[in-house]
């Protein structure tokens, strides 16, 4: 979800500057920074954003400035009159008092605060944002190649991730048929040292157990599941359609089952296996937070 794109642009007498970038988030959280006074810019802009992107932290700025150039400058024709106005009461009123005052220039009106105003803009507030919400459907598809770009590495990354758990898992296999030969000769050993200790001895009950403790440590099920899961990871990878909130469960999902097989171990070798498989499964969750 990482990703930036930045890009400037002219209508009439109007330039401005975008600056779009995001960082990873669970949902889709817009930060937005516009110029204020333009009706309607931030809900179309809002509405633009939220179309295309389904995840992160998004922030966008819009600076937008007045283009310097010849016949930027107007006259406020009320300022004006007002100045002048006051220029003729101050010639009354010093004639009056037998003061001669030099006639004022042009250049001195002029220079009178308010009387030289910029021009007002060639572009109407419903052009401007037209102009606008068209520059950043642009800008959004630079920001989503961006996207892709980095979501192309970043599957590459997560599908070596699920081949190493995918090892694990047949490691795991391999670990858990040993343990369950160990067992089985363990049991029997039990079995005999009962017979031999006990006069009496219900063997139906004795077999009942033993059959319950082999099936609580039995980690079939969760290692089914662990293939089942990376099958369906991969098909979230290849689905062009964001995928991001699945895989962050589909992970959680993962830990769940990888928390059972440690649970359930009952050897040396399958509790490292799983332990391997567990630090697999969080860096592969870390990876997952970036796709969208």
């Amino acid at each position: 979800m990482t990703a930036f794109a930045s890009r400037r642009g002219r209508h009439g007498d109007i330039d401005w500057d975008w600056d779009l970038r995001s960082v990873n988030g669970r949902g889709l959280e817009l930060r937005l920074r516009l110029p204020e006074g333009i009706a309607g810019l931030e809900q179309a802009v809002r509405n633009a954003l939220s179309a295309r992107l389904a995840r992160g932290n998004v922030s966008l700025t819009l600076r937008q400035t007045r283009a310097a150039a010849e016949g930027a400058l107007a006259l406020d024709d009320d300022q004006l009159d007002r100045v002048l106005h006051a220029l003729e009461h101050v010639q009354q009123r010093a004639f009056t008092l037998g003061v001669t005052l030099a006639q004022p220039t042009a250049a001195d009106v002029l220079s009178q605060k308010g009387v030289v105003v910029a021009a007002p803009s060639v572009v109407s507030e419903e052009g401007l944002v037209e102009w606008l919400l068209t520059d950043l459907g642009v800008l959004l598809d630079e920001f989503i190649n961006a996207r892709e770009a980095e979501g192309s590495a970043l599957a590459a990354v997560i599908q070596g991730q699920l081949s190493q758990i995918e090892s694990l898992v047949e490691e795991a296999t391999g670990a858990a048929d040993l343990r369950r030969d160990e067992a089985r000769l363990a049991m029997a050993a039990a079995f005999r040292r009962v017979s031999d200790e006990v006069s009496e001895i219900d063997e139906t009950r004795l077999t009942q157990e033993l059959a319950l403790l082999a099936l609580k440590s039995d980690v079939t099920e969760e290692l089914d599941r662990l293939r089942a899961h990376v099958a369906a990871a991969r098909e979230l990878i290849g689905d062009p359609q964001p995928a991001g909130r699945r895989l962050d469960f589909l992970a959680q999902e993962f830990n769940r089952e990888a928390n059972t097989l440690m649970s359930k171990s009952g050897s040396m070798r399958l509790g490292r296996v799983g332990l391997d498989l567990k630090a697999a499964i969080d860096q592969m969750r870390e990876q997952v937070q970036n796709v969208e």
